[in-house]
């Protein structure tokens, strides 16, 4: 085995990671929120909260279907908006965020330097999956951004998103982990 790769894909993964605990905690924000706050008109690249979110969600599923080796392509979003609740936005959230992290587990140097086939309208883009992953995650962060601004001009406080492991909300991870069913190890490896 090559002992440089669990180095070189760890920031993947630890970025997967990442990116549902921010989906959880965002969404779960979002939950004491009523349907109609959560549907409601909001300045944003997405007129509201609803649509935001629900784009993250259909573009995962189109760019983690394709890593996975599949063709669903534009399908993945017939329905802009599949998810019209946040309980079940968080929950379809959760299932296509457990398969990133599955890829990133996976990744080893071929899988690093895969080509990933990206089913578009008229053609097959095809991408490594080192450069995929950072431009799936990027496009993640962006609009939870503005998610987030969103959430704002609710009464419900946005969560905290930019500290991953906040050593002053130990006890807050320690239970949001338990609940992802998580620990630090499982991030970060054994050297945690």
């Amino acid at each position: 085995m090559d002992t440089a790769q669990p180095f070189r894909a760890q920031p993947f993964r630890a970025m997967a990671y990442n990116n549902a605990w921010a989906n959880h905690r965002l969404l779960g924000a979002c939950q004491a929120l009523s349907e109609a706050d959560f549907a409601a008109p909001r300045t944003g690249f997405f007129p509201s909260l609803c649509a935001t979110l629900n784009h993250i969600l259909v573009v995962d599923w189109f760019y983690v279907d394709a890593m996975e080796g599949g063709a669903l392509g534009p399908a993945a979003w017939a329905d802009e908006e599949p998810c019209r609740t946040p309980a079940a936005l968080r929950a379809a959230q959760a299932e296509v965020d457990r398969r990133l992290i599955a890829v990133t587990e996976a990744l080893d140097a071929a899988g690093l330097e895969r080509v990933v086939e990206i089913h578009r309208e008229s053609r097959i883009q095809r991408e490594r999956m080192d450069r995929l992953l950072p431009h799936l995650f990027q496009h993640q962060i962006h609009h939870r951004g503005q998610a987030h601004a969103m959430l704002s001009a609710t009464g419900v406080p946005p969560p905290q998103l930019d500290e991953f492991f906040s050593a002053g909300e130990a006890g807050l991870r320690a239970a949001e982990f338990r609940a992802l069913g998580w620990t630090e190890e499982t991030v970060w490896g054994r050297d945690s």
